[in-house]
């Protein structure tokens, strides 16, 4: 018989999640798909060879599960419960968004600031 682990707390096993609660309610949102197959009941159970799809923060992850796992343990043995088949991302890098008022870099100093002021102050003159 193969080993099965619920769908919920896999996901908290293999560290896709923070806490087993954050798993459950993403999985009975729909947001988790097994085999193609959207699956909102968190005790659903999976095994070896399940296809998990999901996002996860910006990006959709696609695993194959490998082992049920017996414990929350350190990521490296995390990573041995499932084979990841997500395509590699490209990242973009995140710039800091501009602030139109200050033409230079970082936070404006003091003198910065009154000249700033200044010269609002002048435009609405």
């Amino acid at each position: 018989m193969a080993e099965k682990l619920r769908l919920d707390k896999w996901l908290w096993h293999a560290r896709f999640f923070k806490t087993r609660s954050l798993a459950a309610n993403r999985v009975t949102a729909g947001d988790v798909r097994v085999n193609g197959t959207r699956i909102e009941k968190r005790s659903f159970t999976v095994t070896p060879g399940d296809v998990l799809t999901f996002a996860q923060g910006d990006a959709i992850r696609v695993v194959r599960v490998e082992a049920p796992g017996t414990r929350r343990g350190p990521a490296h043995e995390a990573q041995t419960l499932y084979t990841d088949l997500s395509p590699p991302e490209r990242r973009a890098r995140k710039t800091a968004p501009e602030n139109p008022a200050f033409e230079g870099k970082g936070r404006p100093t003091k003198r910065d600031r009154r000249k700033l002021d200044l010269s609002k102050a002048r435009s609405l003159e």
